[in-house]
């Protein structure tokens, strides 16, 4: 799954990336080295500009709310709970199938953060004494330091309770596309540490590599069979995996310090 991932990049650099036409300053967002669901992350899109007589697709990088609220929905209330579509299955969801074929976006992240539960922890919890076990976080991102660019979906939704010209009458939101994780070692592994991203966890989010992303974006791509070929696993070895403080868990914890490496992870034997 994906619960949690940083996203510090410069908005410059990633409009230059992704060839991006429009972005608006306003919806610039500070860097985030803690993202939650629910917070606001940058997505590239490709969409007609809104009340634009040019009707052709363009490229931006917009600001979407973490935790994708379907169209059809009643209230947002579910959101936290659709910040991940398989992509096993998304083609088929009544909450995605729809974005799937239309909103696709690329949610550009330095990384994401996996827990696992160390060894004297998973005893514990066996034996009955802890209910909830503590878990030492990994942060998972290239070996070559580029930038981690999720596949997503995005949607808009209506809040039929307030007037059109009000600032929160349309939600913009997003959910990121997990696949199986690899098994395949990783790039760098930590020493005594997990040799493989499914070592961490069973599920990761898919990754784009750069020879898919026009394909991805673009609109007029609406076959599923294409589509779901775009959701193949990218190659494996492109990754590294190391531990990080558990100050990532907090949610209000946030700085540049969080993806510092530790030289052994802080509860003990993990592997």
């Amino acid at each position: 799954m994906c619960g949690r991932f940083a996203a510090s990049r410069r908005p410059e650099d990633l409009t230059g990336l992704f060839h991006v036409e429009k972005w608006e300053p306003a919806e610039t967002l500070a860097p985030d080295w803690n993202v939650a669901p629910t917070k606001e992350v940058h997505a590239i899109v490709e969409r007609p500009l809104k009340d634009a007589a040019d009707r052709r697709p363009v490229r931006q990088m917009r600001a979407l709310k973490w935790g994708l609220v379907p169209s059809w929905a009643k209230s947002p209330e579910g959101a936290a709970r659709m910040i991940n579509a398989r992509a096993e299955t998304v083609h088929e969801k009544p909450s995605f199938r729809r974005p799937f074929v239309s909103r696709r976006c690329i949610l550009p992240a330095d990384g994401y953060y996996e827990w696992v539960t160390g060894v004297e922890e998973r005893q514990l919890e066996e034996q009955g004494r802890k209910k909830r076990p503590r878990k030492q976080p990994y942060f998972v991102t290239p070996a070559d330091g580029s930038v981690f660019a999720m596949a997503g979906l995005y949607e808009f939704w209506r809040d039929r309770t307030l007037p059109d010209d009000h600032p929160m009458a349309w939600w913009a939101t997003c959910t990121v596309i997990t696949t199986e994780a690899e098994t395949t070692p990783l790039a760098v592994a930590p020493a005594d540490g997990p040799a493989t991203l499914a070592d961490i966890h069973p599920r990761m989010p898919l990754m784009l590599t750069p020879d898919r992303w026009d394909a991805w974006l673009d609109p007029s791509c609406t076959d599923v069979a294409e589509l779901r070929a775009l959701l193949a696993p990218p190659p494996g070895g492109l990754m590294r995996a190391y531990p990080v403080a558990t100050a990532v868990s907090n949610v209000r914890n946030n700085g540049p310090e969080l993806l510092a490496e530790l030289a052994a992870p802080e509860l003990g034997t993990l592997f």
